[in-house]
């Protein structure tokens, strides 16, 4: 089946990103991000190279030195890509980023259900291009955010591509809950994401697994309350808990271990 919801949601990306390079100056596009050894400028370059390895084009001969903040094959990869670009200006790689976007869109809007459902790997494992590109637009804001948040000036925290994006990341909220923060079997925590996408939240522990539920059978043991910035920053292990604030409520240590545990992207 054609992804068109998730096509729409990825233009809404990829022209935001488009929108947020043509305000920057140089000096902000070299603006250092919360990734590490990332600046405003190798963010964006890092989707240039994922999105010219989806349409099919060549990757950089270029070989980035060792980094510390690399830790596996994916990341060296991406550093070739990103480093390929640093000596650049911001403006040469927002270029190449809008006529990519150009490109990939045109492939995109005419692919059909063999293109979409091909087999591939995809970062949480195997799946289809459809799959791949549901997850290419969590990265997208992501990234967008991270660039935003750099040089002060938010944007883009509502809508499609942003609820789709902290809709993916709730997903992993029982494992925080459950069996990383350890809540006690029948017990609860309430979680209220404010701001640009609104969730209320109920994970419960029954019979030893976590899970969201409407309604638990006792009162949350403790209840968060966080806008939708800060949540990201949180499960996208952008900051720790000790860099942001979360309202709490009722087992504050509970509270606690939730939050610093709620790195989702490990």
């Amino acid at each position: 089946m054609i992804p068109t919801d998730t096509i729409d949601t990825l233009e809404l990306c990829f022209r935001s990103l488009g929108a947020l390079g043509a305000s920057l100056t140089e000096a902000e596009w070299k603006t250092t991000t919360d990734l590490p050894g990332w600046t405003v400028q190798d963010n964006l370059s890092h989707l240039v190279g994922i999105e010219r390895m989806l349409q099919g084009l060549a990757a950089t001969t270029h070989r980035s030195e060792p980094r510390d903040y690399v830790r596996n094959p994916i990341g060296e990869n991406n550093e070739h890509e990103v480093d390929s670009r640093r000596g650049l200006p911001g403006a040469d790689v927002l270029r190449e980023w809008n006529e990519l976007v150009e490109l990939r869109l045109a492939t995109l809007r005419a692919g059909d259900d063999a293109y979409f459902g091909r087999e591939m790997m995809t970062p949480t494992g195997p799946g289809t291009l459809a799959d791949f590109l549901h997850i290419r637009v969590l990265d997208c804001w992501l990234h967008e955010q991270d660039m935003r948040r750099a040089v002060g000036k938010p944007g883009h925290q509502s809508g499609a591509a942003a609820e789709l994006t902290v809709d993916r990341l709730i997903r992993t909220v029982p494992i925080v809950v459950g069996k990383r923060a350890g809540t006690p079997d029948g017990g609860a925590v309430a979680i209220d994401i404010t701001g640009g996408v609104q969730r209320h939240l109920v994970c419960e522990v029954a019979g030893g697994r976590a899970a969201l539920v409407t309604a638990p059978a006792a009162a949350p043991l403790a209840t968060i309350s966080l806008d939708t910035d800060t949540f990201v920053v949180l499960a996208a292990g952008r900051r720790t808990a000790h860099q942001v604030h979360a309202e709490v409520a009722g087992d504050t240590e509970l509270a606690g271990r939730v939050l610093g545990q709620f790195n989702m992207m490990i």
